[in-house]
C-alpha cells in the first residue's frame, strides 16, 4: 500500500473502532427515548460540523440536483436513523449478538454490490477478506436467542449498514467528507424528530440525566463528528469495498469496551474472532500480498471511481 491507501486504511479503522465503542455507550441509554436521543446526537453533531464544512459549502450544495438530495435523505434514513431503529427493534426479541452477526456480513455484501454497480467483477482478494471478516465478527459475538422478527429486523440493520457506504459513493466526491457528514447529520436530526413525534408522541424528548448526557455527548462529538469524517475520508482514499472491510472492527471494539461498563466480557472466542477479522482486513486490503512480495506495493489497478476520489 502507498501512503494514500495507508492513511485511508487507518482512518477507516479508527472510525469503526469509535462506532464499536458507541455500542457500549448505547447500553447506557436504554431508558432514554430512542428517537429523542438520535435527534440530540445528530443535531449536536450538525452544530459541531457546520463550522468545519469548508469553503464554498453553500455553492457545492446548490449544485446538487434533486436526485442527489434524495440520495442524501435516503442515506440518513437508511444508514443512520433506520439502522439504529432496526437494531433497537431486533433486540426486543433477539439477543444483541444476532443483529451484530448480520451487520458483520456487510463487508461481503459491499464487496459484491459496489463492483456490480460500477460494471465490473468483484475482486477475489476483497471478497475472500470480507468472508474472513464476517466469520470473525460471528466468532466475536456468537449467536443468541431470536425469533422471526429478530431476524427480519437484523436483516434491516444489515441493509442500513450497507446503505451507509453504498449510498454515499456518488455524493462523496462533490461534497467531500466534512460537508457530507454535516449534511447527513442535519437531515438525520430532522428525520429523528419526525420519527419521535410519530412513535412516542409528546414523550419523544426529555432532559437526559448525567450518565445519559455523557453517553450522548460521546456519541455526538466523538463517534459522529470524528467517526463519520474519518470514515468518509477513508472511503475517499481506498474505496467503499476496502473501507467496509474495517466494519469488522466494530464488534471487536464493542467486545473490548463492554467490560469497562460491566456489560460483557472478553475471552478466548473474542480473541480468535478478533484475529480472524484482522486477517480478513489484511487479505482484503492487500497487506498480506504486499508482505508476500517483500514489502513492495501490490500494484492493483484502481477503478475510475477510486482514481477520481483520490484526487480530492
Amino acid at each position: 500500500m502507498n501512503a494514500t491507501t495507508t492513511r485511508g486504511a487507518l482512518l477507516a479503522a479508527l472510525a469503526c473502532v469509535l462506532v464499536g465503542g458507541s455500542f457500549t455507550a448505547n447500553s447506557l441509554l436504554g431508558d432514554y427515548p430512542y428517537a429523542g436521543g438520535q435527534f440530540l446526537r445528530y443535531g449536536l453533531a450538525f452544530l459541531l460540523l457546520a463550522p468545519l464544512a469548508g469553503p464554498g459549502a453553500r455553492t457545492r450544495l446548490r449544485t446538487l440536483g434533486p436526485g442527489r438530495w434524495l440520495r442524501l435523505a435516503l442515506l440518513a434514513a437508511v444508514g443512520m436513523v433506520g439502522f439504529n431503529l432496526a437494531v433497537l427493534a431486533a433486540e426486543r426479541t433477539a439477543e444483541p449478538a444476532v443483529p451484530g452477526v448480520f451487520v458483520g456480513c456487510a463487508p461481503v455484501v459491499v464487496a459484491v454490490v459496489v463492483p456490480l454497480l460500477d460494471g465490473r467483477r468483484p475482486q477475489r482478494a476483497v471478497l475472500y477478506g470480507a468472508l474472513l471478516v464476517a466469520v470473525g465478527a460471528f466468532t466475536v459475538q456468537g449467536w443468541g436467542r431470536t425469533d422471526g422478527a429478530g431476524i427480519a429486523f437484523s436483516v434491516c440493520a444489515l441493509v442500513g449498514e450497507v446503505g451507509f457506504a453504498v449510498l454515499a459513493v456518488p455524493v462523496l466526491r462533490p461534497l467531500g467528507p466534512r460537508l457530507l457528514s454535516t449534511v447527513v447529520c442535519g437531515i438525520a436530526a430532522v428525520e429523528s424528530a419526525a420519527a419521535g413525534v410519530l412513535i412516542d408522541g409528546s414523550g419523544w424528548l426529555r432532559r437526559p440525566d448525567a450518565v445519559e448526557t455523557g453517553a450522548l455527548l460521546w456519541q455526538a462529538a466523538v463517534v459522529t463528528v470524528v467517526g463519520f469524517v474519518c470514515w468518509y475520508m477513508g472511503m475517499q482514499r481506498i474505496g467503499a469495498e476496502r473501507a467496509t472491510l474495517f466494519s469488522g472492527l466494530i464488534p471487536v471494539a464493542a467486545a473490548c469496551t463492554a467490560p469497562l461498563v460491566g456489560t460483557g466480557s472478553y475471552g478466548a472466542a473474542q480473541a480468535v474472532g478478533s484475529a480472524l477479522v484482522c486477517a480478513g482486513v489484511a487479505v482484503g486490503s492487500g497487506v498480506s500480498l504486499r508482505f508476500a512480495r517483500g514489502g513492495r506495493p501490490a500494484g492493483r489497478r484502481q477503478s475510475a471511481p477510486e482514481r477520481s476520489l483520490e484526487k480530492l
